[in-house]
């Protein structure tokens, strides 16, 4: 895993690019493409490669406003959002960037900083209260979750959205992958995917991701059973 560049604290940056997107989730260990047109994160992204290449991951509170002069007013931001590497980048005809972030490590914003001269929001991050993240190697460990359950919660909820995946790399998945990758792409709501995000470990994540399915289970049943 890219954790690998970061072994300790001390290897970390004490400022950090953030990129709000809302209903975006970065996990450690996960991978999430991105598509960089912006001029202000395409700044981002440069100036991340010149360094440690690192991009913070964050979920705005809400929409961003912007006035009829084009005065932007920067949204509030969650509290926790996470660093992801850049591992992967190519540019497009058009002058976008495609982007893969490897997720390294939570972070908590001790304090926001003036914008960067590319416009992007910069802060000082808090790494401490997720130093945990960087000794997970994506084995997962000892069994920490109930698997058949979730695998079964999973059935229910892909079959009542008539959708596929394949069981055979659920069983043979590693906790540690199995959870980042459901928690990371199952459509759950800004706030639910928060809640992900924040779990203190990978034992409390499998069962906030167990209980959001569950609870997406009982009202899709419900709604099916009032048609």
């Amino acid at each position: 895993m890219s954790s690998r560049n970061f072994p300790d604290l001390a290897t970390l940056p004490d400022t950090l690019p953030v990129f709000p997107l809302m209903g975006c989730l970065l996990l450690p260990g996960g991978r999430l493409p991105l598509n960089i047109f912006e001029p202000r994160y395409l700044a981002m992204l440069d100036d991340a490669l010149k360094g440690s290449r690192l991009i913070g991951m964050i979920q705005p509170r809400e929409e961003e406003t912007v006035s009829e002069d084009g005065h932007r007013s920067p949204a509030r931001l969650h509290p926790v959002g996470c660093a992801g590497r850049v591992i992967a980048f190519s540019e497009t005809d058009d002058g976008r960037y495609l982007i893969t972030l490897a997720g390294i490590i939570r972070f908590g914003i001790a304090e926001e900083l003036a914008a960067a001269p590319g416009g992007y929001r910069l802060v000082r991050p808090d790494w401490a209260p997720w130093q945990a993240d960087l000794a997970r190697d994506g084995s997962g460990g000892e069994a920490l979750i109930d698997r058949s359950r979730l695998v079964s919660l999973l059935k229910r909820f892909l079959s009542e959205r008539n959708l596929s995946a394949d069981w055979d790399a659920f069983k043979d998945a590693p906790e540690e992958a199995l959870v980042t990758v459901l928690a990371m792409n199952c459509p759950f709501s800004p706030l639910e995917k928060q809640a992900l995000l924040e779990a203190p470990d990978l034992a409390e994540q499998g069962r906030i991701l167990m209980a959001l399915l569950e609870l997406a289970c009982a009202e899709a049943s419900g709604e099916s059973r009032r048609h």
